[in-house]
């Protein structure tokens, strides 16, 4: 078991001051302390999409290349759709920033060990496909120049992987109607709902 930071006061820190700020938010406890910040028209919430976050924040990017985009998901998650980061890198968005709430456990199907409590790296991982800015959280310290980054378009896209401790705080659900969160997205950034 790891001693990591509180997961909930890590990601209220992060999206404190947003601004601008959009925010894809994976599946399970992301999600949950997403919406406990603070629900936002910016922030798009997946709800039975597992793998898809770090993807869906690509395109929001390269969508919208000068607003900062902040993918908050999850160990697990980030396992399951781990050739992402190749494609990411690949395209290297200035505006992307990825934040992995890493507790090494598998919390939506009942805590098992992911891989990142064995011997697995997730911020190696990322810069071996070629994310330089790719780094490991573990102490409150650390939080405030991660936070600074994703606030703002880099010279590249970056990666955090900040270690989180177990537990899980009470979940605070935000809209789960797909259609609803699209269209609120695309209406905040001056789009025609579709």
């Amino acid at each position: 078991m790891i001693a990591g930071l509180d997961r909930r006061a890590a990601v209220a820190r992060l999206l404190a001051g947003r601004g601008d700020l959009l925010v894809v938010a994976g599946l399970g406890s992301p999600t949950y302390d997403v919406a406990a910040a603070g629900d936002h028209e910016r922030n798009f919430y997946l709800w039975g999409a597992m793998g898809a976050a770090a993807m869906i924040g690509l395109g929001l990017a390269l969508a919208q290349p000068r607003l900062p985009v902040l993918v908050v998901t999850g160990d697990g998650e980030l396992l399951m759709g781990l050739g992402a980061l190749a494609t990411i890198a690949a395209q290297n968005p200035p505006n992307l920033t990825i934040a992995v709430l890493d507790n090494e456990r598998y919390g939506e199907t009942g805590g098992q060990k992911s891989h990142t409590g064995h011997a697995t790296d997730l911020a190696a991982v990322a810069r071996g496909c070629g994310i330089a800015d790719s780094r490991t959280v573990t102490r409150q310290d650390d939080l405030p120049s991660f936070a600074e980054r994703l606030h703002r378009v880099g010279e590249s896209s970056a990666v955090g992987i900040i270690k989180v401790s177990q537990g899980e705080p009470t979940r605070v659900l935000p809209a789960r109607d797909g259609a609803f969160l699209k269209d609120r997205l695309r209406i905040s950034l001056g789009l025609a709902p579709s």
